[in-house]
């Protein structure tokens, strides 16, 4: 019974000597783990910032193309209104021309043909 005490004594002491072992170890892990960590953090914090400064950048930027494009709008509104009208008016007026001289012109060849039909009728009334 001495031998059994003995053999379970040393399978326990040899389990707790391996069980030192690995808290030594994972120990050392932690503080490996720390020891980078801080650093990994001030890089991503700095990382961070610049993310923001370029985004502030990014934000004035936004907002002077926003106004470019308002100031665009603008000038062409007034673009629009300055040579636009005049040059519809002017349209208007050369097709109104156009289209006066066309009457005219369609009047005058279509009124040759009636104008002895139109003198007899009138001559007609006339005499009546």
């Amino acid at each position: 019974m001495a031998v059994f005490w003995a053999v379970l004594v040393s399978f326990i002491a040899f389990t707790l000597l391996r069980l030192a072992r690995l808290l030594g170890e994972a120990s050392r892990v932690v503080r490996d783990f720390g020891d980078q960590a801080a650093p990994l953090l001030d890089d991503m914090t700095s990382t961070v910032k610049r993310a923001n400064e370029q985004l502030g950048r990014t934000d004035v930027i936004t907002k002077q193309v926003a106004g470019v494009t308002q100031n665009v709008s603008a000038v062409t509104t007034v673009m629009t209104s300055v040579v636009g009208g005049p040059l519809v008016k002017a349209a208007a007026f050369s097709y109104g021309v156009r289209k006066a001289l066309g009457n005219r012109e369609g009047e005058g060849r279509a009124a040759a043909p009636d104008r002895p039909q139109l003198q007899a009728r009138s001559q007609g009334k006339g005499r009546r």
